[in-house]
């Protein structure tokens, strides 16, 4: 029997047994994107462990991770066993993972094999929507789809390590407006057939009050958002969907040049208790610390857009490490 949206009570309950959740977004710095990341070829262990140990030294407790179903289409068990070893790493440093399963941003065509190299001096520059423009709009492909959500989130539904499903990052990113909504909510379909025992999401990231920005929020077990607004937004935001009296998660913050800083907005999530997931953690082939205003040849700038870390290891600001690791002290939650 499929099940349904969970209940306020329900969402609250999740929320005290999990704390205050304080994470990146993750793609280790040997990967250009999720495909790189997950592909057999590419797949970094070692880097994995060791970024992962930098971001439990900074006492983050979780990582948003996208997969991507073209690596799954290709070899859906071997895919998964990869995906346990990425879990087992994370465990064993304090982390929990929110994984992304559908993506409509940037690279509308993906293909599966070796990916190309970034562009000098473009933020993101070869990053890869998941399942891909043609697929989102022909139905005829749902059926590899609808398997890949039942395959992931039936394997791992149960599973103590995975903590909430993201079941598709920024629906109708590239312009594809309403056109990604039936497949956002077929992917709800999906992933309650298989009763997974932690919430569900999709966050909102444009204009919140439009009609399918509340449809996210209506189908989402705990309500989810992005924002890399100057601090007065954030509040006003905030402000706006607490309302929906749901836990509240930020999956994508961190624009330091607009002011959305961890000084600036961490303190504001901790006031709203609301938990966090910043772009970013190890400078790398993402180039995620460039800006999107960025063109190809441009040097790396002086203030860094996202990231925590120098490939090294080596924090970007100091500060930023040691404001983290002092906000990680209190709870929001009593």
């Amino acid at each position: 029997m499929t099940s349904t949206r969970w209940s306020e009570e329900k969402a609250w309950q999740w929320q005290q047994k999990v704390g205050w959740l304080r994470g990146c977004n993750y793609v280790p710095r040997t990967a250009v994107n999720t495909i790189e990341m997950w592909q057999a070829e590419t797949f970094d262990e070692e880097t994995i462990e060791q970024e992962l140990g930098w971001a439990q030294a900074v006492c983050l407790n979780s990582v948003r991770v996208f997969l991507h179903y073209l690596v799954w289409e290709a070899e859906p068990e071997a895919f998964k066993q990869r995906l346990d070893r990425f879990l087992q790493i994370a465990q064993r440093h304090g982390i929990r993972a929110m994984l992304v399963l559908f993506d409509d941003c940037f690279n509308k065509e993906p293909k599966i094999g070796p990916q190309e190299p970034p562009i000098p001096g473009v933020c993101l520059s070869r990053w890869a929507a998941s399942p891909g423009r043609p697929r989102v709009l022909d139905r005829t492909a749902w059926t590899g789809l609808e398997a890949y959500v039942k395959d992931i989130v039936g394997s791992f539904g149960n599973d103590e390590r995975v903590v909430v499903w993201d079941l598709y990052n920024e629906p109708g990113m590239e312009d594809m407006g309403e056109k990604s909504l039936p497949l956002v909510e077929a992917s709800f379909e999906w992933a309650r057939e298989v009763a997974p025992s932690q919430p569900l999401t999709v966050g909102m990231w444009a204009n919140f009050e439009d009609t399918m920005h509340r449809r996210f929020a209506e189908l989402s077990d705990v309500i989810s958002f992005h924002t890399y607004s100057p601090p007065e937004e954030v509040r006003e935001t905030a402000d706006r969907i607490i309302r929906l009296n749901r836990p509240l998660l930020c999956t994508e913050f961190l624009c330091r040049y607009r002011g959305n800083t961890f000084a600036n907005i961490v303190p504001l999530f901790f006031q709203h208790r609301i938990g966090w997931y910043f772009w970013g953690l190890v400078a790398g082939k993402t180039q995620a610390y460039c800006h999107w205003s960025a063109k190809p040849g441009d040097p790396p700038p002086d203030v860094w857009q996202h990231d925590l870390f120098h490939p090294d290891g080596t924090p970007y600001d100091p500060s930023e490490v040691e404001l983290l690791r002092e906000w990680a002290k209190r709870t929001p939650f009593s």
